[in-house]
């Protein structure tokens, strides 16, 4: 897969190493998506609480 300059930079901002370095490394892609999953039950979690507190 090709990635994007756009990609790459996105990957150092939020996993602190290259795409490449993920790519290539499984412990690191697992580290990764172990996090990515983690954050995305968080924001689900707080998406709901906000929901339930808007007036009906």
């Amino acid at each position: 897969m090709k990635y994007t300059s756009e990609m790459e930079k996105g990957m150092s901002q939020s996993r602190h190493m290259s795409y490449e370095e993920y790519g290539r490394k499984f412990e690191k892609r697992i580290e990764v998506e172990k996090q990515r999953e983690e954050e995305y039950k968080e924001a689900k979690m707080l998406a709901s609480e906000l929901d339930s507190q808007l007036p009906k």
